[in-house]
């Protein structure tokens, strides 16, 4: 995530418990992904296992980004 978009989360996750669970979730995907990365050689277990882990990835993040949006709306004057 970009610098802006981590610290508008750092912003907003101490008030709402889904932004919160969804960042720590996208963090653990990431190091998990970051692990495979890491790897020499992937079973084509861990392919299946490292698209979908990119898959949840970007859902969260996309979900995240839903959230940062709505908070700033509510924000808006």
């Amino acid at each position: 995530m970009e610098p802006k978009e981590e610290e508008l989360i750092h912003q907003y996750v101490t008030n709402d418990e889904e932004l919160k669970g969804l960042y720590e979730e996208h963090a653990e995907l990431k190091r998990h992904l970051e692990a495979l990365r890491h790897k020499h050689y992937l079973t084509a277990e861990e392919e299946v296992e490292k698209k979908r882990i990119q898959k949840l990835k970007l859902a969260s993040k996309d979900r995240i980004m839903e959230l940062l949006h709505r908070h700033q709306q509510q924000e808006a004057p």
